[in-house]
């Protein structure tokens, strides 16, 4: 009789316990949902010098979603952003002077937060940034 008696008393306990919880939750406002990024792996940028391909740099490039997105709801357009963001490697390259090693951040963040509007619709993202650079080739330019 006394087991049956702690086990009620402990299951009333606990749903007091998540009545007071949900009561108090009730009257204040609801937590902002963290924006969840999407990430964009393994794009080969060409690195161009006079006219050549020196070489090729392998960047992540890091969506920041805007409100109301989703990045299962911008899965399907990842293959826009990233033959939006080839064209315009070969069209204008992103090299920075005297390194074949690396490409210009900031022209890869404008040219994709231009684009942006375009190929996801406006406010589907918010901030651009390059994640991480990988060069094919870790040479520089040969001084001469």
């Amino acid at each position: 009789m006394r087991r049956r008696d702690l086990f009620t008393v402990g299951t009333l306990a606990l749903a007091g316990a998540a009545a007071t919880a949900s009561s108090a939750s009730a009257g204040e406002p609801a937590a902002p949902k963290p924006v969840l990024p999407l990430d964009i792996a393994g794009i080969g940028l060409p690195i161009i010098s006079d006219g050549r391909i020196r070489n090729y740099v392998f960047v992540t490039v890091r969506l920041t979603l805007g409100e109301g997105h989703t990045p299962d709801s911008l899965k399907s357009k990842v293959p826009y952003f990233r033959d939006a963001l080839v064209r315009a490697a070969y069209r204008t390259p992103f090299v920075v002077a005297n390194d074949w090693t690396r490409i210009n951040d900031a022209a890869v963040n404008a040219m994709l937060m231009a684009a942006a509007p375009t190929l996801a619709g406006p406010g589907a993202v918010t901030r651009v940034e390059v994640a991480l650079q990988s060069p094919r080739r870790r040479t520089s330019i040969r001084s001469t």
